[in-house]
């Protein structure tokens, strides 16, 4: 079996997690694993009241060499990922990931690999808002 990417993206649209567990189905794969990264209502016992993500123009680039890397795997079928840039809500899901593989361990080790190198590689940053008025960048560089 060839090893594909699918789909990588870095885009202001609403991102489906969903989509990208059937863009990596095969009829080989018994193991399909995703990743939602989520906006959550907290960072460090403070609130967030919104984040904003902001991405460099190599970011596309970025995120795209990262999915190559991973898709040379050999156990690896097919890689997903994206991520959202702009203003996101609470629940809004930040990043989104799914990798195939014929069987469960290899697609979970793959899908970790993946966002781990997402998260240290893609020139994307987080600004914060927190309920008290204050705010921070996460993140940069």
């Amino acid at each position: 079996m060839t090893n594909e990417i699918i789909e990588t993206a870095v885009t202001t649209d609403v991102l489906d997690v969903a989509a990208h567990e059937r863009a990596v189905g095969r009829a080989a794969a018994g193991a399909v694993v995703s990743f939602s990264g989520v906006v959550r209502d907290h960072d460090h016992g403070r609130a967030v009241r919104l984040l904003e993500y902001e991405g460099h123009p190599s970011a596309a680039q970025v995120l795209r060499e990262v999915a190559e890397e991973i898709a040379k795997d050999p156990d690896v079928y097919a890689v997903a990922v994206s991520h959202r840039l702009g203003p996101l809500e609470i629940g809004d899901v930040a990043l989104a990931a799914a990798v195939s593989t014929a069987h469960r361990a290899a697609a979970f080790a793959a899908c970790a690999r993946l966002v781990d190198e997402v998260k240290a590689r893609l020139p994307v940053w987080k600004h914060q808002v927190f309920a008290d008025g204050t705010d921070e960048w996460v993140n940069c560089a």
